[in-house]
């Protein structure tokens, strides 16, 4: 068979809706509220044929720069010929899903925000600093007998038996 090169080509697995996850989409997707500048996740429907992005960008994260009635336009990276170009695509609202990549990045800002108001009613200064796992503290075990002398061992002596 001669090969192909059409947009959906080799995307046998990846357009395909997994098991038992068939049916409509839910209208919780058409209901999703998107700001500019929100992180989303392009992951295109099957679904839905308008409106769906190219294989290349499904997995990818963007961000939001426009919002219409009934789709979105991402700003995606994409490597072409060893540089980085800023691609902005238009996909509607069933093929993306907001991104947790920012969700820790908001919990510490939150935590130090927390750290530096205790610090300011201490007097405390407080390092927000991430810092990498320390090594485990050193420590001296006990000696193996509960009178803590030490008793050195030696081996028996060989015999022959025969």
């Amino acid at each position: 068979m001669p090969h192909s090169y059409g947009s959906r080509a080799r995307t046998r697995h990846m357009f395909a809706k997994k098991f038992r996850q068939k049916g409509p989409i839910h209208l919780s997707q058409y209901l999703r509220t998107v700001k500019v500048g929100d992180y989303l996740d392009i992951f295109a429907d099957p679904s839905v044929h308008k409106g769906m992005p190219h294989k290349f960008y499904h997995g990818r994260t963007g961000i939001v720069f426009n919002v219409t009635k009934s789709a979105v336009g991402l700003r995606v990276n994409k490597l072409v010929n060893g540089r980085i170009i800023e691609k902005r695509i238009h996909v509607r609202i069933e093929h993306v899903r907001p991104s947790k990549c920012q969700k820790e990045i908001l919990e510490r800002k939150v935590q130090n925000e927390a750290a530096k108001e205790e610090a300011r009613k201490t007097g405390v200064q407080v390092s927000l600093k991430r810092t990498p796992k320390l090594p485990k503290e050193g420590y001296y075990l006990p000696a193996a007998g509960g009178d803590g002398e030490i008793t050195t061992i030696q081996p028996l002596p060989f015999s022959d038996l025969v």
